[in-house]
């Protein structure tokens, strides 16, 4: 129990979390940022402060994520609102986004496909004003957190609600980005962590930790422009399955690239 009358550079020490959890939450409980954590170690907190204080850090002993306590998540160098309708933004991720701004060409139209929060689309259309990006999700939740963030990051995203393709027309995309569940249904690791308290539909196809993929890559080619690029996240196991994948629907260019803890995190593939 956190008692009133505690100094903000005491609490740093004594809070019963992680240090960079400890600022973070301290941080968010005070309207504080780093620099004010340090100029104001002095502080004394009222109760008002002592009990919101307290309440988030049981919620963090409790397990929830950091992300979803204090509403938001720091990816590609923009800031991102989350709540419990999406995923949390992994830097993993980031290695999708790199790639798609590689091969992306000027004025090209991009796709990203079930966007969640909107990270991937935002994140390439603020870096690209010049393209045209599109972003999909079967929920309609996460639709509305998507366009949250692509108005506070001043990026101009068109979303639409579609299961997969379903919403589309015969419109040629340049590129297509997706980062679908891929986790296999029965999975410890849905059961542990962070992914207690992140949409399971977002983390698991409920199946083999293929089938969103192979929906994907099957339907690409129809919505692909000639020669266009199909980029894809995965699971840390899947690289040589999601290669085999894309090489049987006849993709060239198949390769897979590793993330920076050396995992081949992103496979991808051109249109036939």
């Amino acid at each position: 129990m956190i008692a009133a009358g505690a100094t903000v550079g005491a609490l740093q020490a004594a809070l019963p979390l992680e240090p960079l959890e400890n600022r973070i939450l301290l941080c968010h409980a005070l309207g504080l940022n780093r620099v004010g954590l340090i100029t104001q170690s002095e502080r004394v907190l009222d109760a008002g402060e002592a009990a919101a204080l307290d309440a988030l850090v049981e919620r963090r002993l409790q397990g929830e994520p950091i992300a979803y306590i204090v509403g938001k998540r720091e990816f590609f160098g923009l800031d991102f609102r989350v709540t419990g309708a999406v995923l949390i933004p992994r830097p993993d991720t980031e290695l999708l986004v790199e790639l798609a701004l590689e091969r992306l060409p000027p004025h090209g139209r991009a796709l990203d496909m079930g966007t969640g929060s909107g990270a991937i689309a935002v994140s390439i259309a603020h870096v690209r004003p010049d393209a045209q990006v599109s972003a999909l999700d079967v929920s309609a939740a996460a639709l509305e957190v998507a366009r949250g963030n692509a108005a506070a990051n001043g990026a101009a995203v068109r979303f639409l609600q579609s299961d997969w393709y379903a919403a589309l027309d015969r419109e040629p995309f340049d590129l297509i980005a997706a980062n679908p569940p891929y986790i296999a249904a029965g999975d410890a690791h849905l059961s542990q962590g962070d992914l207690r308290f992140e949409p399971v539909g977002a983390l698991t196809d409920r199946a083999d930790g293929l089938a969103a993929l192979r929906t994907i890559i099957a339907g690409a080619p129809a919505h692909l422009a000639a020669h266009g690029w199909l980029l894809l996240e995965h699971g840390y196991d899947q690289a040589a399955g999601v290669r085999q994948l894309l090489c049987e629907q006849a993709y060239t260019e198949v390769q897979s690239w590793r993330d920076l803890a050396g995992i081949e995190r992103a496979s991808g593939g051109r249109a036939p």
